[in-house]
């Protein structure tokens, strides 16, 4: 009889496994390509005549059309009606087609072609107005290829937001009762280190070969958008299967509804947190496009002599192959339930961190120094996440995480610019603030996501991230062209892409955590006074 029970394919760990490989790598191919031009800003001034400004609004486009003409919640409609594994397809193709669109942008071929002159003379639109004009892609005075640029950026925007809702759908389905935190665990450590990825490859080819051309990073982000296609038609396959075994429909999630917006916007826990949640990514993700030439403007960098190893292409393989060391034990440390491989890995990855860091500094290159962003968070995600569901005080992490969001941009603002001179002291600055930065970034999404259930109403959670989401996506398509105005605004025409002062647009974005922490506070004096259990654990004996 038990010889009767069929097996599925999600029965088997190899098979589960493969099918999060296959969403985790798309995913991860995506955040490689939504930073690709964040590391070679400087060239892309230099070499095509972005200004700070231009970068800004090309950057900041990437969310327009999910937040001006409602494409996020399209994306929601189209997950609900066709399901995971043809939203995955489909945010995988349109990825690739906005990838391409930015990539003919910044080409040699766009120099000089009748596309670039349309452009030149077209969506010359006011940048003037109040507000709305810091949201516009397209302004008079931008280059024609920032303007193709952003608009291929919208499109891999859709397709990305697309990707992220379709990732976690797949993963409840194929993990369903089994390994689901560590799956989801491991797929965000996947894509995070795709941050990482691009701040060392982006510079890397466009400077190979000892001539610079910005188009060969994006190149490289196009076909690793090829390759997260092929992921998403591989798994299309292997989930179809598994439809077939089991006999069941696709589970869809629950659809964004109007009728909810009534519900969500008149409570008052809904706008805590999507206040919190907007004010502390805005604070983050922009920053990213940024932190580079921030660290290039405010460190006294000693490149490599040329000939050298640390100059050599060798060197930037080595120290990728040692920054996936460092993720890959910090993450591992967190589930090996024996304390001397436990204690061993994370020995491991704590030397292998301190042989990267000295490989950077030796590099003398702000992308390579920058690129340790996301170890920390990588490590210790699981633990954070483990903390609030055993132990809550989800309220008070909300309180830690805006306090160091707020230490590390005024660090960075006021305190690394007086190392300038002292190239050792200012990249040991450098590097602690941006681990502590990185930490920052787990420990207030590991209180906040899961608190929501808490604050709204079971029956429209589904509604409410949805419109969470949407109000985060205004910060992170507003605060790329905010900072790049302050600079342009605070530094003098013509200034040079190394010479830029970062100081106003750093106290900018401490603001930003400035309020998150006066909302999360006020969330917990709330907590307090209306029992919402936010400092309680999640799983309750």
């Amino acid at each position: 009889m038990a010889d009767s029970i069929k097996t599925t394919l999600r029965d088997s760990a190899a098979m589960r496994w493969t099918a999060l490989l296959l969403l985790a790598l798309a995913m991860f191919c995506s955040y490689i390509f939504m930073d690709i031009l964040s590391p070679i800003k400087d060239l892309m001034q230099e070499t095509r005549g972005w200004d700070s400004a231009a970068f800004g609004r090309e950057e900041g486009a990437e969310v327009f059309l999910n937040v001006y003409v409602f494409f996020l919640i399209f994306a929601g409609i189209i997950l609900d009606k066709m399901g995971v594994r043809f939203t995955a397809v489909l945010s995988g193709a349109v990825m690739l087609f906005g990838g391409i669109i930015k990539y003919y942008a910044v080409s040699e071929a766009f120099l000089g072609s009748g596309i670039e002159a349309w452009f030149t003379t077209h969506l010359n639109w006011n940048g003037n107005l109040p507000i709305l004009g810091d949201v516009l892609p397209f302004v008079d005075g931008m280059p024609a290829s920032a303007k193709l640029a952003a608009l291929g950026f919208m499109f891999f925007g859709t397709g990305c937001e697309m990707a992220g809702i379709t990732v976690s759908r797949g993963i409840v389905k194929w993990f369903k009762g089994r390994e689901t935190a560590l799956a989801m665990g491991s797929e965000m450590a996947l894509a995070r280190l795709g941050v990482a990825t691009c701040m060392i490859f982006s510079p890397f080819f466009a400077k190979l070969g000892g001539s610079v051309e910005v188009s060969r990073s994006v190149a490289f982000g196009v076909v690793l958008l090829c390759i997260a296609l092929i992921m998403t038609i591989v798994y299309f396959f292997m989930d179809k299967k598994l439809d077939a075994q089991t006999g069941e429909a696709e589970e869809k999630d629950d659809p964004f509804k109007i009728s909810d917006l009534g519900k969500i916007f008149t409570s008052q826990g809904f706008w805590l947190v999507a206040l919190l949640c907007v004010l502390y990514y805005s604070a983050i993700f922009p920053f990213q496009k940024y932190a580079v030439n921030m660290l290039q403007c405010n460190l006294t960098l000693n490149p490599a002599e040329a000939g050298t190893f640390w100059a050599s292409n060798t060197v930037t393989i080595v120290q990728y192959v040692i920054m996936l060391l460092v993720a890959v034990c910090a993450f591992s440390s967190n589930f090996s339930k024996q304390k001397g491989l436990k204690y061993g890995l994370m020995g491991v990855a704590i030397a292998a961190l301190i042989v990267y860091c000295y490989m950077g500094y030796m590099r003398g290159t702000a992308e390579t120094i920058f690129a340790v962003f996301p170890l920390l968070a990588v490590a210790i995600t699981p633990i954070l996440g483990n903390y609030v569901d055993h132990k809550g005080k989800a309220a008070t992490m909300l309180m830690l995480g805006s306090i160091l969001l707020v230490v590390c941009h005024l660090t960075f603002a006021f305190i690394l610019p007086a190392f300038k001179g002292n190239a050792v002291g200012g990249t040991a600055v450098a590097y602690i603030t941006i681990l502590v930065l990185g930490a920052s970034f787990s420990l207030v999404p590991a209180a906040l996501w899961p608190s929501v259930p808490k604050l709204v109403d079971e029956k429209i959670i589904g509604s409410a991230y949805a419109a969470i989401f949407w109000i985060q996506n205004i910060g992170l398509g507003l605060f790329p062209t905010l900072i790049g105005n302050v600079l342009d605004s605070t530094n003098a025409a013509g200034t040079a892409a190394h010479d830029l002062d970062y100081t106003w647009a750093l106290v900018m974005l401490a603001a930003l955590g400035i309020a998150a922490l006066l909302i999360s506070v006020y969330l917990r004096v709330v907590d307090k006074k209306k029992g919402y259990g936010l400092e309680l654990p999640n799983i309750q004996d």
